[in-house]
């Protein structure tokens, strides 16, 4: 590169196994930041990427698909080395070790790298799906709330690390059983996290959030 690597263009991959990926692509392709958002599918293709988004769906169903197909490995490697975003299913994945009513689940592979344990539809059923207004910290005009949409969302009930994990968003009121301050949405290093859906918004101030986090990682740490 030679201009400065945080003003430089990245592309960003999405991974296309399953779930909402075609939305992730169109927010992320309007992004100046952004030279190209594409659908990411196997090792061939993640190797030429800058950074990746995990998206939302179901989160064992990818785990499997990759597994099978033998892109886990290549997978896991991207993520420990590379800025990668899950959002939802992507968080779950993200996540160190998923709990349900305070038991361990076994049942989830599970690509790790942030410090922070997950509850799974800790709010319901579809049915009970909603948007809230999110105080974003870092975001692009933050004093304009984020429109979080939550389906079938999970939550982060504990942080595992917290000298490395940075609290990014919580609710800020009580929705059904979870109450005000529940945490949803965490930072650490080159990882981000979002248990809501912001590829179901017109909003893509999440997504140059994460551009630009992945922008000025890479200018740190890559020659």
């Amino acid at each position: 590169m030679t201009q400065d690597k945080q003003e430089q263009q990245i592309r960003v991959g999405v991974l296309a196994l399953q779930g909402a990926f075609a939305e992730h692509i169109i927010l992320l392709n309007t992004l100046p930041q952004v030279s190209e958002a594409v659908a990411v599918r196997n090792a061939e293709e993640i190797s030429k990427v800058d950074a990746l988004v995990i998206p939302g769906g179901e989160s064992t169903t990818m785990a499997l698909i990759a597994e099978r197909s033998g892109f886990w490995p290549a997978l896991q490697e991207f993520v420990r080395t590379h800025p990668t975003w899950g959002t939802c299913a992507g968080l779950i994945l993200l996540s160190e070790y998923i709990t349900s009513g305070g038991t361990l689940k076994g049942d989830q592979k599970l690509l790790g790298g942030l410090g922070i344990s997950i509850k799974r539809n800790a709010f319901g059923t579809q049915k009970e799906s909603f948007e809230a207004g999110l105080h974003v910290e870092g975001l692009e005009n933050a004093e304009r709330r984020f429109p979080g949409v939550f389906i079938r969302a999970p939550v982060i009930d504990e942080i595992l690390k917290p000298d490395e994990v940075e609290i990014v968003a919580q609710l800020e009121q009580d929705y059904g059983k979870t109450p005000k301050g529940t945490i949803v949405a965490v930072k650490q290093g080159h990882l981000l996290g979002s248990a809501f859906h912001p590829e179901l918004t017109h909003d893509n101030r999440m997504h140059l959030f994460f551009v630009k986090m992945a922008q000025d990682w890479i200018a740190k740490h890559q020659k």
